[in-house]
């Protein structure tokens, strides 16, 4: 068995649960250290209550953010990672949802702004996705699910966000590896991520004169409870392990970069994407 095997394991839900994992993921920034990069900014994330959105939340709130954090169900999940924010000394509020619908995304931004006085930052990071062997087996409600809530999603809650960002304010998308290499067995999912790649650079070019910035980050795999509740056991036993570095990330190995996307230290990037992959190469 590789180093980094996992027991094989599987969730019957998604996005799924981190308590059902194990290893549990490393996804507390707990050896992240702020020095101050977003002292008094304001982010919302999606996806917010684990992986890769969970990790980016506290490092947020380390850099001194007050954080919106949105989730689909997982109450427990999304209760830890607001208590680590108020660990870090800010303040956190949380709102469970489907940001597939229009409504509810003016409502979380809406109520974001009330509770926390403005908005600075939007992380669009909440995904799902599900393996097909094949097109064929791509239902339409499968295909409009998927669509709805990794790319319709980011145009809802950055429509609502943009009234309320000001100049200096930052978008970051999450996209994928498979934006640029495909997966034979994640179609629509790859589809959407290459979306949110065509979205961010335009969306750059448009706001560009706003002064707000719009990026991304695009991780090859990550250890998140997306995985489990995606892949059968034994994909998930050996996930990670075709990666060059032998291993699946930890979402708190992304978590600096949302950091540096998100703060003045790239106040001259814009219209870009992060890969974050282990050294995958996709020419």
């Amino acid at each position: 068995m590789a180093d980094d095997a996992r027991p094989p394991q599987q969730q019957d839900h998604q996005p799924g649960t981190r308590d059902e994992m194990e290893p549990k993921p490393r996804d507390c920034a707990a050896d992240y250290r702020g020095s101050g990069k977003l002292t008094g900014k304001v982010a919302l994330i999606t996806g917010g209550d684990s992986g890769i959105g969970k990790a980016a939340a506290v490092a947020f709130a380390k850099e001194g953010a007050d954080v919106a954090i949105v989730y689909k169900d997982e109450r427990c999940d999304a209760q830890g990672t607001a208590a680590l924010i108020d660990a870090a000394g800010q303040r956190c509020h949380g709102f469970m949802g489907d940001i597939g619908d229009p409504e509810f995304c003016r409502e979380v931004v809406e109520k974001t702004v009330e509770r926390l006085g403005r908005l600075d930052i939007l992380v669009n990071n909440a995904a799902e996705q599900h393996v097909q062997e094949r097109l064929e087996d791509i239902t339409p409600d499968q295909l409009e699910r998927t669509f709805r809530t990794n790319i319709f999603a980011c145009f809802f809650m950055t429509q609502a966000a943009l009234p309320h960002m000001g100049e200096g304010s930052a978008i970051v998308n999450t996209t994928s590896v498979t934006a640029f290499k495909g997966n034979p067995k994640l179609v629509d999912y790859s589809s959407t991520k290459g979306a949110q790649v065509s979205f961010t650079r335009s969306l750059a070019e448009q706001l560009i004169e706003r002064k707000i910035r719009v990026n991304a980050v695009a991780p090859g795999p990550v250890w998140t409870p997306l995985i489990p509740a995606s892949f059968d056991a034994e994909k998930v036993a050996e996930f990670g392990q075709d990666n060059p570095q032998g291993r699946a990330a930890e979402a708190d190995e992304l978590a600096p970069a949302y950091v540096y996307l998100a703060s003045d230290d790239s106040r001259f990037v814009t219209g870009q994407v992060i890969h974050i992959n282990g050294g995958a190469y996709y020419g």
